[in-house]
């Protein structure tokens, strides 16, 4: 007989085991809102590219989805700076399906992934 906990541990194992197999996208849409305003804009940028958001610079590492399916979630490595700021506000991965789960600290502006593009 497995008890409770070990049983969960087990579960938990194996769950981290699994890997999904990825692909690489040529770029991603990314959304930034001005929280003043309430302003929404739609980045489209491709791999390696940036973009300005009001005092922020936006740029796009990559942008990875799950093995042949480019719509069914985004994993996007993403650079923002601020003028006058030596380091950037934020650096990592923003996963589109779970935009909470890595988010920008930011007063003024949010930004997240949508989806990665193929094109």
């Amino acid at each position: 007989m497995i008890r409770p906990a070990l049983a969960l541990t087990l579960a938990l194992s194996g769950a981290a085991v699994a890997q999904e197999a990825v692909d690489l996208g040529t770029g991603a849409v990314l959304r930034g809102l001005d929280k003043v305003s309430g302003d929404v804009v739609d980045l489209r940028l491709k791999n390696g590219e940036s973009a300005a958001l009001g005092r922020l610079t936006v740029r796009l590492g990559e942008c990875r989805f799950p093995q042949g399916d480019p719509a069914a979630d985004a994993f996007a490595f993403v650079a923002i700076s601020e003028e006058g700021r030596e380091q950037p506000v934020f650096q990592g991965w923003m996963i589109g399906s779970s935009p909470a789960l890595n988010a920008m600290e930011y007063p003024r502006y949010d930004v997240w992934v949508l989806r990665c593009t193929t094109e």
